[in-house]
């Protein structure tokens, strides 16, 4: 009882640091952000962390969850409370200048001492991630069988970082598109089984996994690194800031702007939506030079004033920040800015990271080495592939609507608030029927999905498409 009336005499205390028109808006805010931070009255905190990409050139995906991790132990989640999914082939890989060391910026901190292996290896697939974030044991193949055993009082935080396309997301095996990752978070809200749930989404294209999908009405609030149709940029690369020794990209742009802001930030005075706010002014910033991703807002932005502790977790920071008056009062229309640091001016899309990585090793291997010979050969079977990628999907697009034709409906990006296509089930038909015919989309070729989408919308059948697939490439 003495915990609660002190704690309401500090509220009164912060209300009074405000001005008589923002009082009412500010009560409201503050009592929700009181409420949940109260231990005997908030739930169980949950967090889902997926690298869904392997190999060294993709360093930077499993950099960004150790990392994650790190913030989030910090900040007090226990382990059995955070699933890992990441590859788990970077730590020991043969490239790496550190051995059992990832870091998540140069001259960074080790993020990977005590990341739980939970899902590793073949282990890291789409099933699993939906059987885990239903919590779900029956449906598991390997892995630690941890799930997402959450109630209704329970708090989620979901963290994705990987590859993506319009409407899909990198996995391997098989990648994970829109309408099946909405379809099982919207299954988890049926179930009843969250108070509220944060999904921080990194991906090319990444704006299209929720747009004109994720209701504003199932208490999740998703931040994506771009809109439906934008790039995400790789940070810390080779030549921009990365140690030579490393040759890859130790982050991505959005994920080091939350992560980074986490790190100096105290998480029980600070919400999502200050924090959203900064993430998309330091993203902006930088790739306005080399292109644009904008940081976008999805889903039920009702509670978005609530704390980030609410969902990270409640530990004081390491290092309080400088006190400021009333710091968490501030409108949530327009935060304060974070004092995280402005990126390097040159970031590279995450399309092009491994080409950065291979011209790297290129640029390292001494002339006639085996190294060297091996990056020439990656280099080449990749410019290759992007060019097949280009003049097939062309190819089929003249096939189907005519050369005239073809770069309109192929390239046609529909309004804000509609999902990238009327029928998914056409679009994984018809991408099937090319993979068939024409070859892996691989991770380059995720970007065509658009094509594909609008492929299905114009009504062209499975039939027609094995006819133009099997013209185009034969």
């Amino acid at each position: 009882m003495k915990t609660q009336v002190f704690g309401l005499l500090v509220f009164i205390a912060l209300l009074s640091c405000s001005s008589t028109a923002n009082a009412s808006r500010l009560t409201s805010e503050f009592f929700g952000n009181f409420v949940a931070a109260d231990t005997k009255n908030a739930g169980t905190k949950w967090a889902v962390l997926v690298a869904g990409s392997t190999g060294w050139g993709n360093y930077r995906h499993q950099a960004d969850v150790c990392h994650a991790y790190q913030v989030l132990k910090k900040a007090g989640l226990n382990d059995e409370n955070i699933i890992v999914f990441m590859y788990d082939d970077i730590a020991y890989n043969e490239n790496n200048p550190r051995p059992g060391i990832i870091i998540n910026k140069p001259n960074g901190e080790d993020v990977y001492h005590g990341v739980p292996k939970d899902y590793t290896g073949e282990n890291v697939t789409a099933n699993n991630f939906y059987a885990a974030v239903l919590g779900d044991k029956s449906n598991l193949t390997g892995g630690s069988g941890k799930v997402v055993n959450s109630g209704p009082d329970d708090y989620i935080f979901i963290y994705y970082t990987d590859h993506g396309g319009p409407g899909v997301i990198e996995m391997p095996g098989q990648p994970i598109f829109a309408d099946d990752l909405n379809r099982v978070l919207l299954k988890k809200h049926t179930a009843n089984a969250y108070k509220n749930m944060v999904f921080y989404l990194e991906a090319c294209e990444s704006g299209s996994m929720f747009e004109g999908l994720l209701p504003s009405n199932a208490r999740i609030y998703a931040t994506t690194a771009s809109n439906a149709t934008e790039d995400s940029w790789a940070e810390y690369c080779p030549g921009y800031g990365a140690p030579e020794e490393y040759g890859t990209c130790l982050g991505d742009l959005y994920s080091i702007s939350w992560l980074e802001d986490c790190d100096v930030q105290d998480l029980r005075s600070w919400t999502l939506e200050q924090q959203y706010v900064a993430v998309r002014k330091r993203t902006l910033e930088g790739t306005k030079f080399n292109g644009s991703s904008h940081v976008k807002e999805y889903g039920d932005q009702s509670f978005s004033g609530n704390f980030l502790s609410v969902y990270m977790g409640s530990n004081p920071p390491s290092i309080s920040p400088s006190p400021e008056p009333c710091p968490s009062l501030s409108p949530p229309t327009s935060p304060s800015p974070s004092p995280i640091s402005s990126p390097p001016l040159t970031v590279v899309p995450q399309r092009d990271a491994d080409l950065v990585h291979l011209h790297h090793k290129m640029r390292t291997s001494p002339l006639g080495s085996q190294d060297l010979l091996e990056a020439q050969k990656q280099l080449n079977d990749e410019l290759n592939h992007r060019q097949h990628l280009e003049h097939s999907i062309n190819k089929i697009g003249d096939i189907l609507f005519g050369f005239e034709n073809n770069f309109q409906v192929l390239k046609n990006v529909r309004p804000a608030g509609q999902p990238l296509v009327d029928d998914w089930s056409c679009l994984k038909k018809l991408v099937g029927v090319y993979e068939k015919y024409c070859g892996s989309l691989a991770t380059y070729g995720l970007k065509y999905m658009r094509d594909f989408a609008n492929i299905c919308n114009a009504g062209v059948t499975a039939d027609q498409m094995v006819l133009a697939s099997i013209h185009a490439c034969s």
